[in-house]
């Protein structure tokens, strides 16, 4: 049987609902799968960026959110707020997406809990438990999360710079863990690396 996998929140800050997460506290490690594309103009600084809405996004909280949480990651790589998008000489259009994944446990089977399972299988194995695995969880959820930047020159509206990050994990996650995803997609700039690397940051380190 293949893993089904069914989308729960599409591209938009709006999905993620992140206006109702609390970030975590405390200082955490976060690895994320990153690719980096475009062709920033070399010796060209930063700047001053604002960030660009769809029409269907202005005045949504949970758009404020998303980008709160970009705004760390753009400030690490030496870009400074605009006061508006007039005097801003890069614009930044945003993107977040979470799938979540139903597992069954004849699902890779060799990523199993088997020191859970084998002491089942010694000890309860023909006493109704799913083939002795009575530890297994046969309902475990994992979520992919992955966040998107592109970078476009406000002045020709043309795109230099565009960076995505993605991990998994048991939960949807949190504002903190998609501001550490923003982190690790800004982590080659001004550099591209097109092909799948792993970048490693900080989270809530300031």
């Amino acid at each position: 049987m293949t893993t089904t996998r069914r989308t729960a929140l599409i591209i938009t800050a709006a999905a993620l609902g992140l206006a109702t997460l609390a970030a975590c506290s405390g200082i955490y490690t976060l690895s994320a799968d990153v690719q980096t594309f475009g062709a920033w103009p070399e010796g060209r600084k930063p700047g001053l960026y604002a960030f660009e809405r769809l029409p269907s996004q202005q005045g949504d909280k949970r758009q404020d959110a998303l980008e709160d949480s970009a705004r760390l990651a753009l400030e690490k790589a030496g870009f400074r707020p605009a006061t508006d998008a007039k005097s801003a000489d890069i614009l930044v259009t945003l993107g977040a997406r979470v799938s979540a994944l139903d597992r069954a446990p004849w699902d890779d089977p060799l990523w199993w809990r088997w020191h859970i399972g084998y002491a089942n299988w010694r000890h309860g194995f023909g006493r109704g438990r799913v083939g002795g695995f009575a530890g297994l969880d046969l309902t475990e959820k994992r979520y992919d999360r992955e966040v998107a930047l592109l970078l476009r020159e406000r002045a020709s509206g043309e795109p230099l710079y565009e960076a995505r990050a993605s991990n998994d994990g048991i939960t949807q996650g949190d504002a903190a863990l998609v501001g550490g995803l923003m982190q690790a997609a800004m982590g080659d700039f001004p550099q591209t690396r097109p092909e799948v690397h792993r970048i490693t940051v900080q989270v809530g380190a300031k």
